[in-house]
């Protein structure tokens, strides 16, 4: 069956406080944002044995860590920034195990300046694709001495966004630590929003095999094309609702048809964590029971 989680980042409390209010949601496992009012690995540097006690306290409330986020723009164009955000990542790599999990992610990043989502023509350069490669491949190698992997998130306005660029990226990186997040959500822009169907099901026929982890939330054509942020306290990767012409809310509130969507991810991945995420807090149970609905009823 499939497991439901959440990302820690959503609850801006304490490390103690975020596990007793995902507990009473009744979620079955996480992925650990180390951004806790106690504990920020953006704010400060995260030794191993802060790690062991953060990993700890999700083990004895039986809540598996399945992933470490480090989510950052991985080609900044600003050669300060990039190089700061590269070291962020391979931080969180060295401290993936002591954390409880060999999985850490982020998405490619985009050369706008502004913002991590927002497209700008360079990203289509071929010089754009051979650095994002470059520096995935340094992140990849890094992990095979750490015994981390990095688990790549595309997004449609990144550098790395298409069905076509995630095969290419794989094929070229071909390295067992290299992973995918599965968010069949991230693939949508104006070229593609009206045929939901026929995108799923050409997602998993041509990446199914590469998925390590999936995310729930959901797409749909936006109201305006800025860029849509939600009004809640937590890291800017979580209130980020959408750029363009598609909106990102949360589970349920939006096109994708989550029956298929559920299916199709089960039929290789019986056992994989879908994780919930473009929420509010307010929200959250609203979004589980929407989820955990869909999957009671294709049985998975």
């Amino acid at each position: 069956m499939l497991s439901t989680g959440i990302f820690t980042g959503y609850y801006p409390y304490s490390i103690d406080e975020t596990i007793k209010r995902i507990k009473a949601s009744d979620f079955s496992c996480v992925q650990l944002d180390v951004s806790f009012k106690d504990c920020d690995a953006a704010k400060e540097p995260l030794t191993k044995q802060k790690a062991n006690f953060i990993r700890d306290k999700f083990r004895d409330a039986n809540l598996p860590v399945i992933a470490v986020s480090s989510y950052t723009n991985l080609v900044h164009p600003d050669p300060e920034k990039r190089k700061a955000n590269i070291a962020y990542v391979k931080m969180m790599m060295e401290r993936a195990l002591d954390l409880g999990s060999p999985y850490v992610a982020s998405e490619t990043g985009t050369y706008n300046r502004d913002s991590d989502w927002v497209w700008h023509d360079d990203n289509a350069r071929e010089s754009a694709y051979q650095e994002a490669c470059e520096v995935i491949y340094d992140l990849v190698r890094f992990g095979r001495e750490t015994g981390a992997a990095f688990i790549v998130e595309n997004y449609v306005n990144n550098v790395i966004g298409s069905v076509e660029q995630v095969l290419r990226l794989f094929k070229d990186i071909n390295m067992p630590n290299l992973k995918l997040i599965c968010d069949p959500t991230n693939y949508f822009d104006e070229s593609n929003i009206d045929t939901v169907d026929v995108q799923l099901r050409r997602i998993f026929d041509a990446l199914s095999d590469k998925m390590a982890i999936a995310h729930a939330k959901d797409c749909k054509r936006a109201a305006s094309t800025e860029e849509k942020h939600a009004d809640i306290d937590a890291d800017e990767s979580h209130t980020f609702r959408g750029s363009g012409t598609v909106e990102l809310p949360a589970a349920g509130l939006g096109a994708l048809n989550y029956d298929l969507y559920v299916k199709l991810l089960a039929a290789n991945h019986s056992n994989i964590p879908l994780i919930i995420e473009h929420v509010d807090e307010n929200d959250i149970l609203r979004a589980k029971a929407f989820v955990d609905g869909v999957l009671k009823r294709q049985g998975v």
